[in-house]
């Protein structure tokens, strides 16, 4: 075997140049292997990653902002397989290097646990759009459009154009109240009337004020009925349906039109009063 180990090779070389010749290729070997196991990686995530969202963005109908979450979550997932593979290209041991890191982000879970809770609560937002980018939507006691939503906070503009940011956590654990949810809303009013204003007369001046309006809708047909005998009027509620998007002004001009209608019918809108009687001595 000594004598093996000293004869001479081809052009001068011993065995054991031979032994670290061949580490060094293999080495080189593995280095490419796993720069080109990298580099298809990242050449495949990012391919999943366009496709992905391209696949939101074709029709208008899909949300743009779940897609490019899902194209996210494809891409990293796709980089850390490729991860993986190159470490056990080197004999990683990756069992336990997937162990080692589920520990540490248990520790730093319990650490972050409330920056933690806002990621969840918004990639529960992402996935369920209970509200989406331009909703008018009340949640945690604020109210105003929705600007944008991601991973931490909802970012809202409120009534006043100020901004206001609600973490996620807030969001999806209270009542959410969406205005913009649905295309169409039901205006109502409570209009009232002296006890000795005629009541046919007083329902069509506000019928006729109110549908006069072209914001206002035929079907469902408008309900108009005395529903409340007050302390000093007789109380007519009114419910008209109107577009979402008008509801608000809708319901501020026909306040105005209603009472100015009925004043020149000459229909009696009372306010509160109080009589006081004085005994005599």
């Amino acid at each position: 075997m000594q004598d093996l180990l000293n004869f001479e090779l081809w052009q001068g070389k011993t065995l054991a140049d031979l032994v670290t010749l061949e580490f060094l290729a293999s080495a080189a070997g593995s280095v490419l292997g796993a720069i080109a196991l990298l580099l298809l990686g990242w050449v495949t995530s990012a391919w999943l990653q366009r496709r992905v969202q391209n696949l939101g963005r074709r029709n208008r109908h899909l949300d743009e902002m779940l897609f490019d979450f899902l194209a996210s979550i494809v891409r990293y997932t796709v980089m850390g397989f490729a991860v993986l593979f190159v470490l056990n290209t080197f004999g990683v041991q990756t069992t336990s290097l997937v162990a080692i890191i589920g520990a540490a982000g248990l520790a730093i879970g319990l650490a972050l646990q409330g920056t933690l809770s806002n990621v969840a609560a918004g990639v529960m937002l992402i996935l369920f759009r209970p509200i989406r980018t331009g909703d008018f939507v009340e949640v945690a006691g604020q109210m105003g459009t929705v600007r944008q939503i991601n991973l931490n906070f909802t970012e809202m503009a409120d009534l006043s154009n100020v901004q206001v940011i609600v973490p996620n956590s807030e969001v999806w654990g209270n009542i959410i109240t969406n205005y913009s949810s649905n295309p169409d809303r039901r205006a109502e009013w409570t209009f009232g009337v002296g006890y000795g204003a005629n009541l046919k007369d007083a329902e069509d001046i506000i019928r006729a004020t109110i549908m006069a309006d072209p914001r206002a809708r035929a079907e469902p047909e408008p309900f108009i009925q005395v529903n409340n005998l007050g302390d000093s009027s007789v109380d007519f509620l009114v419910r008209v349906w109107c577009s979402a998007a008008d509801y608000f002004a809708f319901k501020a001009d026909m306040t105005r039109k209603v009472k100015e209608a009925l004043d020149a019918g000459g229909v009696e809108i009372p306010f509160p009063t109080r009589t006081i009687y004085q005994a005599a001595e």
